[in-house]
């Protein structure tokens, strides 16, 4: 065989994304905030967009639109209406002409939005687009070597400080479900005012796990959080420095006798004397009193539900968009027309022509990213519609895939748009994409089970345990496999310590103690 260079011609076909898609593609991952951001500046460099809620009174043109048509020499404007494009409205349904934007061109990439780095502007975009396409989403300048999220400037606040401790802890899907939601009710300070039993109630859950998981919150840093008032804020962190003994803890549940500068009858309740009592006090003042202002330069933004989800007399669910998070913009063809008239040189109408290209791809966009999350959102919450019923123990096992199959999208179009949008529905409002668990076989081979639903029936189990009965990894095995779960013996003691349940010689253990 011999080895030698050689020319050969191949022909290949190569889908290739345009700039305009690719940012239509990143309309989709954006929260309501950040896409508020960004068409803020492009009605701020496109003189052709208007807001929608503008006045757009034909006979009275705006002063900045008079300034621009003189510039070109318009001595005279002429009288063509303006006409409006395209007007988003906050509970239109996805049709066949407003088709939901589906990102099967990530085939091309990984499934992953990290991946969604913007090419060069190349000859398929219009001329200057790329002065409206690449520019900045959140503030700074714009790189599109950089990955999106790499060009967002924006602090980290306490509550995704919170949320990334949540993924160094073994929790069941349940837990990490309350959790998420218990991080969200946190006060910009660090504090936890909410009632667990409400809480409880409003997920559907026991009051028992939603305790355990307020108590592990108590753990996280900076030490402090979800506290419930000054002295257990302080309690907390004087715990964590082993300094929290019976004589501090009583001069803490009596705070309000130093504020009142009573301190001989503050040393009489604790048992000691005035100098130990300035000296807890001076140890209390090396204390920060609101642990959770050490993050985010701002306070926290208020989550805004994209989704609403109410219930209909007839007992469905209804899925609608929330309107006042959706920017509405048109086009302003009558300002066009004025200066398209009297453009003369060839720089000023590629100019109007790149702006009008622009203007008309941004109304599509946000269109189609409004029906895509309404799309998206109708399916999540028919497949998960026991929850809304029935509380968290309900929820379905449920992945990406399921979503993408059933409304015929590709799976990187559901990441994106469960990711950084919320729906408000009667048991509160939750992330979308929260409502993805992992599965559990049936051993009759019907329905599988929500790995969060098994790890409330081992719970169940296990607090119901006879003293002298105690369940072990086996036992609860063949009984959950009567219960048509199949489960492996690995999986509940993986569970059992996700959940913090001893083992069955600890429970045995501890319980004779408790009950002798």
């Amino acid at each position: 065989m011999v080895l030698a260079p050689r020319l050969e011609i191949r022909q290949s076909q190569q889908l290739v994304m345009t700039p305009q898609l690719q940012q239509a593609i990143k309309l989709l991952q954006l929260s309501n905030l950040d896409l508020s951001a960004f068409v803020e500046q492009e009605l701020e460099k496109n003189p052709l967009l208007e807001r929608g809620d503008a006045d757009l009174n034909p006979e009275a043109p705006l002063e900045n639109i008079r300034e621009d048509a003189d510039a070109f020499g318009n001595d005279e404007l002429p009288d063509t209406p303006m006409q409006e494009v395209e007007v988003l409205e906050g509970s239109a349904i996805p049709d066949a002409q407003n088709d939901p934007l589906d990102t099967d061109y990530d085939n091309l990439y990984n499934n992953d939005a990290n991946s969604d780095i913007a090419e060069p502007m190349t000859a398929e975009a219009p001329a200057g687009a790329n002065d409206y396409l690449s520019g900045p989403i959140s503030g700074g300048s714009f790189d599109p070597e950089r990955s999106f999220e790499d060009n967002l400037t924006e602090e980290k606040s306490l509550q995704d400080h919170l949320r990334d401790q949540i993924q160094d802890q073994q929790l069941s899907n349940e837990q990490r479900f309350i959790a998420t939601y218990m991080i969200d009710l946190v006060s910009d300070a660090g504090y936890f005012t909410e009632d667990l039993q409400e809480i409880a109630d409003q997920l559907g859950s026991s009051y028992d796990l939603v305790e355990d998981t307020f108590e592990l919150l108590r753990d996280f840093e900076p030490a402090g959080v979800f506290a419930r008032d000054l002295g257990d804020c302080m309690a907390l962190q004087l715990k964590e420095r082993g300094r929290l003994d019976v004589l501090m803890q009583a001069f803490l549940d009596n705070l309000q006798l130093l504020a009142d500068g009573k301190l001989s009858e503050l040393a009489r309740i604790c048992g000691t004397d005035q100098e130990d009592i300035l000296d807890m006090a001076s140890e209390l003042r090396t204390l920060d009193p609101k642990p959770g202002l050490q993050f985010g330069g701002a306070l926290a933004d208020t989550v805004v539900p994209d989704v609403f989800v109410s219930k209909n007399p007839d007992g469905s669910w209804k899925v609608e968009l929330n309107s006042e998070t959706l920017p509405k913009v048109l086009v302003n063809n009558y300002y066009h027309a004025q200066i398209n008239t009297k453009a003369r040189k060839k720089e000023e109408k590629e100019f109007i022509s790149d702006c009008l290209n622009t203007a008309n791809w941004l109304v599509k966009s946000l269109d189609q990213r409004a029906n895509t999350i309404l799309k998206v959102a109708t399916e999540l919450v028919r497949q998960q519609e026991m929850f809304f019923t029935y509380g968290i123990t309900h929820l379905k096992p449920l992945n990406l895939k399921t979503i993408a199959d059933a409304i015929e999208m590709h799976e990187s179009t559901v990441s994106r748009v469960t990711s950084n949008k919320y729906v408000a529905c009667p048991r509160g409002t939750f992330e979308l994409k929260y409502f993805f668990t992992s599965a559990i076989g049936s051993t009759g081979g019907g329905d599988v089970h929500s790995a969060e639903a098994v790890k409330h029936r081992l719970k169940q189990m296990v607090d119901a345990e006879s003293p002298t009965a105690i369940l072990s990894d086996d036992k609860i095995v063949e009984l959950m496999k009567k219960d048509g779960i199949d489960i492996a013996r690995r999986t509940v003691a993986k569970y059992r310590d996700a959940l913090n349940i001893p083992s069955s010689v600890q429970r045995r253990r501890l319980k004779k103690k408790q009950f002798a």
